[in-house]
């Protein structure tokens, strides 16, 4: 990655309200519109947008009451083509960004009770974004 398109995606996430740059991630985030539920919080779906074996971000459209520092459980159901079953994260939020009645959240993941599954999932987006 170039200085020039470091520098662009920093600020961009400056304008985003979000707090880390990407030239201080320490793993790839893979893009994912995986649908993803929020154990015991939300029930219906949002959109899992990125991910990588240390964090990710779920695109809200819907109102919640999600706090940063806070330890949610994620029910993630993986892209169709992935042909790979649901798994469970659990998380803490890193931050959230919000505009209007949606927003993003980051989060950082602490825990997968199906290991194999979520690393079968970035695996699959990896090779998916190699052959793009």
């Amino acid at each position: 990655m170039t200085q020039l398109s470091t520098t662009r995606l920093s600020e961009h996430f400056q304008n985003e309200g979000l707090s880390r740059e990407v030239n201080h991630r320490s793993h790839i985030r893979y893009r994912t519109y995986a649908k993803v539920k929020f154990r015991g919080i939300l029930e219906q779906e949002s959109i899992l947008k990125d991910i990588s074996i240390t964090g990710c971000r779920v695109e809200c459209t819907s109102l919640a009451d999600i706090h940063v520092g806070s330890t949610y459980t994620l029910e993630v159901i993986p892209e169709s083509s992935s042909r790979i079953g649901h798994f469970d994260l659990e998380v803490t939020v890193v931050w959230i960004s919000m505009a209007g009645y949606s927003g993003d959240v980051g989060f950082s993941i602490t825990a997968s009770p199906k290991g194999k599954l979520f690393q079968r999932y970035v695996d699959y987006l990896s090779w998916k974004g190699s052959h793009e």
